[in-house]
């Protein structure tokens, strides 16, 4: 058994589309109409076949409260590995996007936490 599909929810699938590709560096894999939704999946460019990443819209009630206490609390939705965090702020804060938490060591990993400005924040980490 394997992972092959996460999700998070997002406000908007276009505004989306546009931070995980353009601005984090995945690209699309599916992006199918459905209604006024679309399965919008994105993965790692390194990894084409590898666990997409489902861009959900947060259309459901329970997801606004959902989402608004873990932005709350500063609890990410989700976390990316990177091989050099610091590197990798430097490059996003570069094209504006806004961190919550800076680059931290904590025992064996690092992190930073970012705004994905779709209502979520996002942890980027590097593992030693």
């Amino acid at each position: 058994m394997r992972i092959n599909l996460a999700s998070v929810f997002v406000d908007d699938q276009e505004t989306a589309a546009h931070f995980y590709t353009e601005v984090l560096g995945f690209v699309k894999k599916h992006d199918v109409p459905m209604g006024t939704d679309r399965w919008l999946t994105v993965v790692s460019p390194e990894d084409p076949d590898g666990t997409e990443l489902l861009l959900e819209p947060s259309g459901h009630p329970a997801v606004k409260p959902y989402k608004e206490a873990l932005v709350a609390d500063g609890i990410p939705a989700t976390s990316f590995a990177v091989d050099d965090v610091r590197a990798e702020f430097d490059r996003l804060r570069g094209l504006g996007v806004r961190f919550t938490q800076e680059p931290a060591a904590m025992g064996p990993v690092t992190t930073a936490v970012l705004d994905d400005t779709c209502g979520n924040l996002i942890q980027i980490a590097q593992y030693q």
